[in-house]
């Protein structure tokens, strides 16, 4: 058997068949249109489904369920989308949408839930407590204790990226200032590689961003950093210092037994994560005991938010 996990993101949107493995057997993917109502939203997520039966010769009768993992806060009793700030058009019931379309099992997940969901079962040895960030367009988070992911009363618990890292800091898309995602995102990455480029005109930055058809992105910056140029090591380190504020924060608050950090980002763990050990060590309160929260990259990838979708019907309630 097998079941359908899609994964939406402000930028993109993929989909892939996963067997009772955890594999992904066949993926499609497209474009996020962002201006999107919610009834086509849906229609689109439909249509994705189908095409991955159809291309893998998969009858809708050996699919269990449908998981879809959404930038926003997934109410799992009423089955709506209450509030998406980076997708508006993900508001609204988008799961009785999906119900109607394919008379299938659907679960609705905030996207970083279900992708810490998905980390979390790649996990040989299951940690009683996990947290996993994710460093994309915003910054998102979830949290597991005991095979059981933490939603909250209202199911919008876990949106560590909306803590405040700087009172009255620069504006965040939430609506409040100084937000850890405002500083820390992959945006915020890019913006931060932007400002520096801007007075350091003469920085391997801007070879590679002409090379990358005049885009920056994460990967650009973490290029020029491992090739010493310093502008990209200016704004690796400060980043990192950001980011160790909100990791130490989390860790204060919650002591998890694994933080994982995800995301386009975590692809630079070589270089990101030791900084960020470092940062954190000096930074959180339990600096002094003998066990402390272990930091570690992603392994999925991408198809973490993907499996984690597609197995949603495997979490405890």
């Amino acid at each position: 058997m097998y079941d359908i996990g899609i994964d939406v993101g402000g930028t993109g949107i993929a989909a892939g068949l996963v067997d009772d493995g955890c594999r992904i057997v066949a993926r499609k993917g497209l474009a996020t249109d962002r201006a999107m109502t919610s009834e086509a939203m849906s229609a689109v997520l439909v249509s994705l489904a189908k095409e991955l039966m159809a291309e893998s010769g998969v009858f809708p009768d050996q699919v269990q369920s449908i998981g879809v993992g959404v930038p926003g806060t997934a109410n799992r009793r009423t089955g709506c989308i209450e509030y998406a700030n980076n997708l508006p058009c993900c508001q609204g019931d988008i799961r009785q949408l999906l119900k109607e379309q394919t008379s299938k099992n659907i679960y609705l997940e905030n996207d970083a839930n279900a992708a810490a969901w998905g980390e979390y079962l790649y996990l040989g040895k299951k940690p009683e407590s996990f947290v996993m960030v994710t460093l994309g367009t915003g910054v998102g988070a979830g949290m597991i204790q005991d095979g059981k992911i933490l939603r909250g009363v209202n199911y919008a618990a876990g949106e560590l990226g909306h803590m405040t890292i700087r009172y009255n800091g620069i504006p965040c898309n939430c609506g409040r200032r100084g937000c850890l995602e405002a500083y820390a995102s992959g945006e915020a990455l890019i913006a931060q590689t932007e400002k520096v480029m801007a007075k350091k005109t003469k920085s391997l930055l801007w070879d590679l961003c002409r090379e990358n058809r005049g885009y920056v992105n994460g990967k650009l910056v973490f290029d020029a950093y491992r090739q010493g140029d310093k502008a990209a090591v200016k704004v690796v380190k400060k980043y990192a210092g950001y980011l160790s504020e909100g990791i130490a924060n989390i860790i204060n608050i919650l002591q998890p037994e694994v933080l994982c950090i995800g995301g386009g980002i975590s692809r630079s763990g070589d270089i990101l994560l030791p900084m960020l050990r470092e940062l954190v060590q000096e930074k959180i309160y339990s600096r002094a005991s003998a066990e402390n929260t272990r930091l570690v990259a992603a392994r999925l990838d991408n198809d973490a938010g993907i499996i984690g979708a597609a197995k949603l019907g495997l979490c405890k309630e």
